[in-house]
């Protein structure tokens, strides 16, 4: 069973959690995350896109000239797509892009991807993240005693209001609850920054 330091934020610690074998010490799966990761990015397309065919446009159906006789090339409306200002041919519509995939791949993805966090040693427990101001030199204080000088993401069980205006100003930090972690999070975020009590809730989250 791994364990690991829980540290407070002067980065001194002040303990240690045990972590569940099956969460924290999971093997790394390339092809799972792979999917978990694709189909988190397929889920956020709005698909709301949409052009306009000859029958939205606006403009008369009548036919401009006669067919024949003329000495001009033949033309049937001024909708027609060779035209300009007619209808598009085959351009995008509005589609839903939601893609599912089992629950189970999805917590084994995620499960993976934390696990190589903490062998790469990027993974990192606080006893908690009270700032008594919401000011961003509380927290960059609190980022420069700690070491995080990469893309970090925090993970606390309710956010504090300080916690979100201190953070939001500085470039590659992230604040989320521990129920909205995701693939994609973990993956592009450098370091995982887990309180003691969100790092537990995750757990049994994931054994359930």
């Amino acid at each position: 069973m791994p364990t690991i330091e829980v540290k407070n934020l002067s980065n001194e610690a002040v303990g240690e959690l045990e972590l569940k074998d099956e969460i924290f010490d999971a093997p790394f799966n390339e092809a799972l995350i792979y999917d978990a990761v694709k189909n988190y990015l397929t889920n956020q397309r709005q698909g709301t896109v949409k052009t306009k065919t000859r029958g939205n446009v606006s403009g008369s159906g009548k036919k401009l000239w006669k067919q024949k006789g003329t000495g001009r090339a033949r033309i049937a409306s001024l909708r027609s797509p060779l035209w300009k200002g007619g209808g598009n041919v085959h351009g995008p519509l509005p589609r839903d892009w939601t893609t599912e995939l089992p629950r189970k791949m999805k917590r084994g993805a995620l499960k993976s991807a934390l696990s190589e966090r903490l062998r790469e040693g990027n993974l990192v427990v606080v006893e908690g993240f009270h700032l008594e101001t919401h000011k961003t030199k509380a927290f960059t204080g609190v980022a420069e005693a700690m070491g995080w000088n990469t893309k970090t993401l925090i993970v606390e069980t309710n956010p504090t209001q300080n916690l979100v205006l201190s953070s939001r100003n500085i470039q590659g930090f992230k604040v989320a609850a521990d129920v909205n972690v995701n693939i994609y999070d973990v993956l592009y975020h450098e370091k995982i920054v887990f309180t003691r009590e969100a790092i537990n809730l995750l757990q049994e989250r994931l054994s359930s």
